[in-house]
């Protein structure tokens, strides 16, 4: 790859393309090095590549051959309206977690018409922020009061970056480390409208994991202990402590564990239990209400 202000944008597109394999990944890894969105790349496509950019994509591309996910690579990825910084620290946004927000969002809408004060929403593992951030930039401005939570210090970072610039009224979003319910205030029990969560449900010793994913992704946000049930224990054990009455819990759940949770659910007294399907008919979201 030429990198001597030699070579055009086009060109070095179709090179790019060649090496990967793959067009659109090429064509998203040019427009990053460059700094360009999608029209000015078209603009651009005659111009000469600076030697800067080009060297900047040798390094993107590199890193995209030796296997390293797209999104971590490119440091940002699309989530619902949201343009987000993601890195290794963080799960990567999927399509189907935006699913799981479509859900909260839309009760919570529901939730509004019933009520005449501030939603209190909480986002329990929120990892980079995607679905905290989604539904508080979502519901009208300064409608609710939404909760990021982790454990990982780590994790928060990222979300706070991601937080900074979205323009959401000062203290809609509050960010607080933790596990689970112990990172939130103890004086916030029985307040919240909306507990919601993408929690590890893994197993161990899963023998289905893609590669990319266990040797990339954060494995405190991936595994949750020897049947992929443990998060769900623990959240659907104490989320009675903290929901108002008639409050809602919404969980991603991994497709083959929608029998475990709905029992989990029902144990633990919570009513109206529904689980939905994803995109790809597969169990995706479990929801359920506060008695």
């Amino acid at each position: 790859m030429n990198s001597d202000e030699t070579i055009s944008w086009g060109e070095l597109l179709e090179a790019t393309a060649i090496d990967l394999g793959n067009e659109q990944e090429a064509r998203w890894l040019c427009e990053h090095a460059s700094g360009l969105d999608r029209t000015e790349f078209d603009l651009a496509l005659s111009d000469l590549v600076s030697e800067r950019c080009g060297l900047a994509l040798q390094k993107l591309v590199g890193r995209r051959l030796a296997g390293e996910p797209l999104q971590y690579v490119m440091s940002r990825w699309a989530f619902r309206h949201l343009d987000v910084l993601v890195d290794q620290r963080v799960l990567i946004p999927r399509p189907e977690t935006e699913l799981v927000v479509q859900v909260a969002i839309d009760l919570m809408r529901d939730a509004q018409q019933k009520i005449d004060r501030k939603l209190r929403i909480t986002d329990l593992g929120t990892g980079s922020g995607v679905i905290g951030l989604a539904i508080a930039s979502e519901l009208p401005l300064a409608s609710a009061e939404v909760w990021l939570t982790d454990l990982s210090d780590d994790a928060l970072d990222v979300a706070r970056a991601n937080l900074a610039g979205l323009g959401l009224v000062d203290g809609d979003v509050r960010i607080a480390q933790g596990d689970w319910f112990s990172a939130l205030p103890s004086e916030l029990k029985n307040s919240f409208d909306l507990v919601v969560s993408n929690p590890p449900y893994i197993a161990l010793y899963d023998p289905n994991i893609e590669s990319i994913v266990r040797n990339y992704e954060p494995h405190l946000a991936l595994f949750a202990g020897s049947d992929g049930l443990d998060a769900y224990r623990q959240i659907i054990s104490q989320a009675g402590q903290w929901l108002v009455s008639g409050g809602w819990l919404v969980l991603e759940i991994g497709h083959e564990q929608g029998a475990e949770i709905h029992t989990l659910l029902n144990e633990n007294n919570f009513r109206d239990i529904e689980i939905r399907e994803d995109y790809s008919q597969r169990d995706r979201i479990a929801l359920a209400r506060k008695n």
